[in-house]
């Protein structure tokens, strides 16, 4: 089965005291290209948790965000008042030496200064935090695998009946093939015959036009194309991992697809041409979505 690039995984797991959140969604991209949100206690797992997301999601463009919050216990927040004290005198000096009023709210002011209030946050987690920290990011990565499963199911599906109207399309030309050649042979005869003052050798005539009908001839790329059908269904079947290699198939198929219509001389041909176009791009743009 193949897989999908898009997915979203949340999980929550709790330590002692510590309630521990995270969540991870990816969308379609050609490499792995991972952004994160991680509080600053848990910057040292970064890397740890980098690995684990580039092991097992591969490629996609990946938003991990970790929250964190603090049960059963107040947060240690306290006001250095020094450093406000400080910060108030140099104010007060600022306003005598350039004439300025006081402010009329001395706590808004002081509170915008950097620092001037103190959370004592553990130098580094503890066993019980990072286990809570790991089982969460795995139980959010399982997730949006789960995810990832379940739209590619979706997008085998979609492929499957695209891949089927293009070879039923395939099969509907071959009626108006047939009678193109004679159409086109009478045309060419039909113009000869006006020019009366024209001779004109009809065995180098009928060389010429099977010449001219050759050109026209449409079996190769008819053939090429119905291997390139029963070469994308094999490759869909073949398991996850395939997303580059369905895209350089429906490339093949788009070029014999032009073909086709570059020779089919006849409108009802062309519309039947037009129409495998149509299911082809629909094809080429749920193709980016695949791992």
């Amino acid at each position: 089965m193949i897989l999908s690039m898009t997915g979203f995984g949340k999980a929550v797991a709790t330590a002692s005291n510590k309630k521990i959140t995270v969540e991870i969604k990816s969308l379609n991209s050609k490499q792995l290209d991972i952004s994160s949100r991680i509080p600053a206690a848990f910057r040292e797992k970064e890397l740890e948790l980098r690995n684990m997301i580039a092991t097992e999601l591969v490629r996609g463009k990946v938003d991990f965000q970790i929250y964190a919050e603090s049960i059963g216990v107040e947060t240690t927040v306290s006001l250095n008042i020094p450093l406000m004290a400080a910060y108030k005198a140099q104010v007060e000096e600022m306003a005598r030496q350039l004439g300025l009023a006081w402010p009329d709210d001395w706590y808004s002011v002081l509170l915008r200064f950097p620092e001037t209030i103190k959370s004592e946050l553990p130098a580094s987690l503890s066993d019980d935090e990072c286990a809570a920290l790991f089982k969460a990011s795995t139980e959010a990565i399982e997730g949006l695998m789960q995810f990832r499963r379940k739209e590619g199911k979706k997008l085998e599906e979609f492929f499957r009946v695209k891949i089927t109207n293009i070879r039923e399309l395939l099969l509907s030309i071959d009626p108006f093939e047939k009678e193109r050649v004679a159409k086109i042979r009478a045309r060419l005869e039909e113009n000869l015959s006006k020019l009366d003052s024209v001779s004109f050798d009809k065995n180098r005539l009928e060389q010429e036009l099977i010449f001219y009908i050759e050109k026209l001839d449409i079996n190769e790329e008819k053939q090429r194309l119905s291997q390139h059908l029963n070469y994308f269904i094999e490759t869909l079947e073949s398991g996850n991992g395939q997303g580059k290699k369905l895209g350089f198939i429906s490339q093949e198929m788009g070029r014999e697809i032009n073909t086709l219509g570059s020779k089919s001389n006849n409108a009802e041909m062309q519309k039947i041409v037009v129409k495998m176009k149509d299911e082809l791009e629909q094809i080429k743009e749920q193709v980016l979505n695949v791992m």
